[in-house]
């Protein structure tokens, strides 16, 4: 069969390495794979298919340093993922049958119990007995921390296969956002991580869940699976009929050719493994400092790094062998000088210093302060209408004198023209049309402090180069929120006094959970403040994927959404929120609006304050292409990212209230909760087009280089 399209030269920058006890993962995998009842009388795979796919193999490249058990556990591990998806391909992809599909997922849990004392049900297909199998040999070497991130990340792997069902039985293609979200759970690469930390070292808990090891796993995990879909392209789409493959999903979104969409996959790749590198070399230093861990706990660290850069390469080798994958000529592409035979296939260095160097030094290579012109503005996608509460006059003097009292406006940053000119009053009412005078009020406060605070950090702390003092600022900021009734700091500054009040009026009636959940949500925005500085000092302009990801951040998208679920109440459960359904169309609202914002503020950002953060010029600098096209491709993503928010709300929430039963109260709370992001949608664009803050004309005569009139008060040393 002729090849869709040709391979493009992969970035690989690690030989890979061969395990030598492959020959015994391979015989162990093939035995305990016919014990588990996945061969002969599956009506999945026989011996020659298992053969065939050689699992020992890619285990073999991708852990290169375990020893024979460990190395034939985690190849037991990989059949038993390739078994489900095959198995899940034809018992209920095929006939689509999503209830038969849920209900085979939903017994999946009870065989990975975090308390292995706790009783399992009897296996009933190959699936199950593997699972427990596997599970019961592999949790006792580990803590109960890795235990509880694996069962979460098999979970994930698990049930996001109905996702890519009900996509199937729609006849439906993801938006590019949606894709790579998605694909980190159902691709498996963040089980994958599980597993390399098994074979290498555990990352310390301290260490677990902090920015720096989250994009080292996303960033793994994107690589591993973009990768895989340039080599799966040919079985999953023309084949099986699988929608949910990125070279189709950029096809689908750019309207170009295949051809095209698969080089652009391979630079989206090359780019995440750019980030990878950049946060292993920069990122995860500062963390070992600032989390003081210790030499084992470093080195833990470092040798989990390293294991996750075997599997890149060790995966990289094996799509170019096995039978499962459209590899032809891939291999004779590969060596250089004339080198063939494993590993090789990394070591064209000439490639690697020519078109994947250009690329990285790029992002490095912006001109500041460049004159654009006013900001473009196209047709926004908006199928709601804006409210605004009747409360909003007597709040905008109320937000002033606030402003006033709590100093934010007497440092520089910001003074009564430009508070009226952002009339951020206006856009707390139309987020929430029926708020009572004292709701708009505290809505009010909160969306002036975080944009104060957004635009405090990089004139103090960025013009200045010094992001020690930006850290300190932080910590302090997260020591004005007190869960227990610890001492709050003396307030230093506007922005700590500010804080200070917020909490304290916003907490009074939370219980203790809600104040953790509100604290995180704070927590989250102003630390990534610190990632935008970073950038800054570095004169980096981010990779694509990690800025939307991180814009959700900077805009303090989690406060607004805790917010919002409080205001619902109880009735709907906690596992609601965290469903897929439910965070992809939260993750779609946001992504709209920070879009939008970045649309509306280009001409601000870009010429008067030198800023590097904007969708548009991430576009520009990924691609190559001038402001317009770049603003095209800027607009489209907004408006698939629209249309996902309808299609969840309309498709897929109401499949979520029969899967969990939901209540009516529950179902009344989740109404309302959508009704809330319609507002924030139709509220944030209403305010967009009518305030001072982005006008051309206002940033003229108020900005000049956007430096403050005074230096704004530092922060004070934390006590």
């Amino acid at each position: 069969m002729t090849q869709p399209f040709v391979l493009p030269h992969f970035y690989m920058p690690y030989p890979a390495r061969l395990n030598p006890h492959v020959d015994e993962a391979r015989a162990h995998s093939t035995a305990w794979a016919r014990e588990m009842g996945m061969l002969e009388g599956s009506g999945i795979w026989d011996q020659a298919d298992l053969e065939a796919h050689d699992y020992g193999l890619l285990c073999a490249y991708t852990h290169p340093d375990c020893d024979g058990p460990a190395l034939s556990l985690i190849t037991d591990w990989y059949v038993w993922v390739f078994f489900f998806d095959d198995h899940f391909l034809e018992k209920y992809k095929r006939s689509q049958d999503r209830a038969a599909g849920k209900a085979h997922l939903d017994r999946l849990p009870q065989f990975m119990p975090l308390d292995l004392t706790a009783p399992v049900p009897e296996p009933e297909n190959p699936v199950e007995a593997g699972l427990a199998d596997l599970w019961a040999r592999t949790v006792p070497a580990m803590s109960a921390d890795w235990r509880a991130r694996f069962a979460v990340a098999t979970e994930h792997l698990l049930n996001e296969s109905l996702w890519e069902l009900s996509n199937i039985n729609e006849g439906r293609i993801a938006n590019p956002v949606e894709y790579i979200e998605m694909r980190r759970k159902v691709g498996g690469a963040p089980w994958s991580a599980g597993l390399v930390e098994y074979a290498t070292a555990e990352v310390p808990a301290v260490a677990a869940g902090t920015r720096p090891l989250r994009v080292l796993m996303e960033t793994f995990s994107d690589a591993v699976h973009l990768r895989n879909d340039l080599f799966s392209y040919q079985r999953e789409v023309e084949d099986e009929g699988e929608n949910s493959n990125g070279v189709l999903v950029l096809e689908t979104f750019f309207g170009c050719g295949t051809q095209e969409a698969a080089d652009t996959v391979n630079d989206i790749l090359t780019s995440r493994l750019h980030q990878f590198e950049h946060t292993a070399l920069t990122e995860v230093p500062a963390l070992a400092l600032d989390k003081g861990l210790t030499p084992d706990q470093v080195a833990a660290v470092a040798a989990y790094t390293k294991g996750l850069q075997d599997w890149q390469s060790g995966g990289h080798e094996w799509h170019l062998r096995s039978s499962r994958y459209m590899n032809e000529g891939a291999v004779s592409a590969s060596p250089w000088h004339g080198l063939t035979g494993p590993g090789t296939s990394a070591a064209d260095i000439g490639a690697l210093l020519s078109a994947a160097a250009a690329e990285r030094l790029r992002a490095y290579s912006h001109l500041p302060f460049q004159k654009v012109g006013p900001s473009l503005l196209p047709d926004f996608p908006m199928p709601y209408q804006v409210e605004l509460c009747p409360h909003l006059d007597a709040a905008r003097g109320r937000l002033t004198g606030w402003m006033h009292r709590m100093g934010m406006l007497a440092e520089g940053i910001w003074d009564e023209d430009r508070l009226t000119a952002y009339d951020l009053a206006l856009c707390a009412a139309g987020l929430d049309p029926d708020a009572t005078p004292e709701a708009l009020d505290l809505s009010s406060a909160w969306l002036s402090w975080g944009t104060y605070g957004d635009d405090y950090y990089p004139l103090l702390f960025g013009h200045r180069r010094d992001l020690a003092a930006a850290r300190t600022a932080t910590a302090r900021l997260s020591a004005c929120m007190p869960l227990e009734g610890e001492p709050v700091p003396a307030p230093g500054n506007g922005l700590e006094r500010g804080l200070i009040d917020l909490w304290a009026r916003t907490t009074a009636g939370m219980t203790d959970e809600q104040r953790r959940s509100m604290k995180a949500s704070v927590d989250t925005m102003t630390e990534s403040w610190l990632w935008e500085l970073t950038n800054q000092l570095q004169n980096r302009i981010p990779d694509p994927v990690d800025y939307l990801e991180m814009r959700r951040a900077t805009f303090g998208a989690d406060l607004t959404l805790s917010l919002c679920r409080m205001g619902q109440g109880p009735s709907v459960p906690p596992e609601v929120y965290r469903s897929g359904p439910v965070r992809s169309m939260e993750n779609a609202a946001v992504d709209y609006a920070c879009l939008l914002n970045d649309v509306f503020s280009y001409q601000k950002e870009i010429e008067y304050e030198g800023e590097i953060h904007n969708s548009v010029l991430v576009v520009q600098n990924f691609f190559g292409v001038d402001y317009p096209t770049a603003l095209g491709v800027v607009h489209d993503l907004m408006t698939q990212r629209m249309e996902q928010f309808q299609h969840v709300v309309a498709n897929e929430l109401p499949v979520l209230r029969q899967d969990f039963d939901l209540s009516d109260e529950a179902g009344r709370a989740l109404d309302g909760y959508v009704a809330d992001l319609r507002n924030w949608l139709a509220g944030i664009l209403h305010w967009h087009r009518r305030v001072d803050r982005y006008k051309s004309a206002y940033l003229a005569r108020r900005f000049h280089g956007f430096l403050p009139d005074r230096p704004p008060a530092p922060a004070l040393p934390v006590s």
